[in-house]
């Protein structure tokens, strides 16, 4: 892991399940550059939360974003580069509350992005309020009640809008998180990776998906199954649950065309300019 490291202080609570997605990343570029994506091509972006903080430990390029905001920043930075390989790491209430629409058009129209999302069904850094994600009747510091929302399932949510690479992982299982983040990642299209991530401080759940948590037997090759696999409860399975060939964003709006690398000289664009004002 030499070299992915940083030199910035690790603030996370001891037993975060965070700690397991930033071991799995580092495995999962070291994989990567072994199949010959340099890291130099990985740029990142994150939101804001206690998964945001992966930006400061992770000796990756990328732009700190905004709270949702990181999907937007991604997909920008594609468009911007479309020879880059970009991933963004947010936080269920990031993605799913204040990044969703940002989220779900990403899928809509298959930008080449990955998101891993830390889902630990609290907004943890501001102490413990529910998400979108949250079980109904969860006790917090903001639902000492019981939640009384119902959640949604992300991943069956973005089945549903389009996405073309669907996976769930569980950060107490590392090599199985690595490994799908690479799939993530070399896959053409729009993808998202769900990790099951206990908070220690506020939603302890390790003991529980320690007893739940299952991984597939095969990959699901029908929308029925993809559906049936995602919404299981127990056992909570984790693996691939949908892949499919599918029209990229930015190859429809640019084909070969990469802005960056094709773009005209300031001298080029003048002399443009001058012809099309009939400037001499």
């Amino acid at each position: 892991m030499e070299g992915l490291g940083t030199d910035a202080e690790n603030t996370w609570c001891p037993g975060c399940g965070n700690f397991g997605i930033l071991a799995a990343t580092k495995r999962a570029i070291l994989q990567l550059e072994e199949k010959g994506i340099s890291k130099k091509n990985l740029i990142m972006t994150a939101g804001i939360g206690c998964s945001a903080k992966i930006f400061d430990y992770l000796n990756l390029s990328g732009v700190y974003s905004l709270h949702g905001r990181d999907m937007a920043t991604v997909q920008g930075i594609k468009l911007a580069n479309p020879d880059l390989k970009v991933i963004t790491f947010s936080g269920d209430g990031n993605a799913m509350g204040e990044g969703l629409a940002h989220v779900l058009f990403a899928a809509k129209r298959n930008a080449d992005i990955t998101i891993v999302m830390h889902h630990n069904d609290v907004y943890a850094l501001t102490t413990g309020q529910f998400t979108p994600l949250t079980k109904k009747g969860w006790k917090g510091p903001s639902t000492p009640k019981g939640s009384v929302e119902t959640p949604f399932n992300a991943l069956s949510l973005l089945l549903e809008v389009g996405a073309t690479f669907l996976a769930r992982s569980y950060s107490g299982n590392i090599k199985q998180l690595a490994e799908t983040i690479v799939q993530a990642i070399e896959h053409e299209g729009f993808s998202f990776v769900e990790v099951m991530q206990p908070c220690v401080s506020w939603n302890n759940t390790w003991d529980l998906y320690n007893e739940i948590v299952k991984e597939l037997e095969e990959e699901p090759n029908t929308l029925e199954d993809a559906f049936k696999a995602i919404r299981s409860a127990d056992p909570l399975n984790i693996g691939v649950f949908w892949r499919k060939k599918k029209p990229i964003f930015h190859d429809q709006i640019y084909g070969d065309l990469n802005p960056v690398r094709d773009s005209l000289s300031r001298q080029k664009r003048i002399d443009l300019i001058k012809e099309i004002l009939k400037i001499d």
